[in-house]
């Protein structure tokens, strides 16, 4: 009789030890599991904190590139693009084509003058950003109105069309040109050493407007004419300085606003994506 009840109480306490190691195995897996979960969690909270600084990075960017090209500050551009030798850096004015030389493109940024009279004042809005999930990449759209103005020489303003001028307005002997104008960019961006550089840069301009005609007659006297889509800036004197042969065919063509014509998405506005390969360029 004492051997069968202590053969009972042994197996009785040979089952709760199974079921207490069933449990604290059960438990640890539990635990397992969760700390997993926790895990991948911080990953993707992490990884979304990161593209939400990166964002304001490249949105501070472009707008820092945007006040120093108002304030002529050129050479402090270049610092702004991917560095000398990366692969596909690229820019883009107008529908002649598109600059794929490193120099041509700095070029442009370490002579623009600055002649007493002159202003420039671009301003832009309406920001898209999209930053790609590996980090590496970004792209971003913004809208742009502003100033663009003025004084020429009457023989250095015989090298531009009349349209481009104020029609009978001269201040110190001088003819005046101030236009407001509208345009879009496409930016791809690239980081480089843990900092984002302007890598694609493409600048469609919209709509032009002369203070004393408005958009729609300059552009039925301007939209067939060649010289706004060569004219890289008024220089020195207010003499018209002309945009470098491009190194091959734009890559976006972009639809200046024409009396003949309807708009149409040309600046495709940038969607999520994981890596630049699936996606397009600017």
């Amino acid at each position: 009789m004492k051997f069968r009840i202590l053969f009972a109480c042994t197996a009785a306490l040979g089952v709760a030890m199974a079921a207490t190691g069933v449990e604290a195995r059960s438990a640890d897996k539990v635990s397992v599991d969760r700390i997993a979960t926790l895990e991948a969690q911080i990953g993707q909270l992490t990884s979304q904190v990161q593209r939400g600084k990166d964002r304001g990075d490249v949105e501070n960017l472009f707008s820092t590139y945007m006040a120093l090209h108002n304030a002529f500050r050129d050479p402090e551009i270049v610092g702004l693009w991917a560095k000398k030798g990366t692969a596909d850096v690229r820019a883009q004015y107008s529908n002649n084509g598109v600059y794929t030389d490193w120099d041509t493109i700095m070029a442009y940024h370490a002579q623009r003058p600055n002649p007493p009279g002159k202003l420039i004042l671009h301003y832009v809005t309406s920001p898209i950003v999209e930053v790609a999930e590996d980090g590496q990449t970004a792209k971003g759209m913004w809208m742009m109105t502003g100033l663009e103005s003025g004084l020429t020489s009457p023989e250095a303003a015989k090298g531009a069309p009349d349209f481009m001028y104020e029609k009978n307005v001269l201040i110190n002997g001088k003819r005046v040109w101030m236009h407001t104008v509208f345009a879009k960019y496409g930016v791809d961006f690239i980081k480089q050493d843990g900092r984002w550089k302007i890598w694609h840069f493409h600048c469609f301009e919209v709509a032009r407007a002369p203070f004393g005609i408005g958009w729609i007659p300059f552009a039925s006297q301007a939209q067939d004419s060649p010289f706004a889509d060569d004219l890289m800036y008024f220089g020195e004197d207010g003499r018209p300085v002309m945009m470098p042969k491009p190194n091959g065919p734009a890559t976006i063509r972009h639809t200046p606003y024409r009396t003949d014509k309807g708009q149409t998405l040309d600046l495709r506005p940038p969607v999520p994506y994981r890596t630049f390969s699936e996606t397009f360029a600017y």
